[in-house]
């Protein structure tokens, strides 16, 4: 019996698939790879388009953002500004009228705190009522 020559081809036949698909599955792993590197080239691409579209933005609102706090803190400034001059006139002007009209000024001080005791005494009275 000759059982090497039908043995041989068989196992030649089988390495030479076995490399056949081999080389398939190589081949097959590059092309993914390949598309992989691609896809991952365009995300890093448009992930720096994004980046540089954000940094323009970013710095115009945090420039806009800086513009308003000046503008808030001027106007806190001229208000406060403008409270201080009024409260000047007001003191200016109650020490004007207590220079010209002394005793009225001086009855009126004590009916003022006469009607905020009179106040205090009645909230003082309904609260020890409850």
């Amino acid at each position: 019996m000759n059982t090497n020559v039908t043995s041989q081809p068989f196992s030649t036949e089988a390495t030479t698939m076995a490399d056949q698909a081999a080389d398939s599955a190589n081949s097959a792993i590059r092309s993914t790879q390949n598309v992989a590197n691609a896809a991952l080239d365009r995300l890093a691409n448009k992930v720096e388009s994004a980046r540089d579209q954000a940094v323009p933005l970013i710095n115009r609102l945090s420039s806009q953002a800086e513009t308003a706090a000046r503008r808030g803190v001027d106007a806190v400034r001229d208000t406060s500004a403008q409270l201080r001059e009024k409260a000047m006139k007001a003191s200016d002007s109650t020490v004007g009228y207590i220079k010209d009209e002394p005793v009225k000024a001086m009855l009126i001080a004590a009916a003022t705190g006469a009607a905020l005791m009179a106040l205090v005494s009645l909230i003082s009275r309904s609260h020890r009522a409850d």
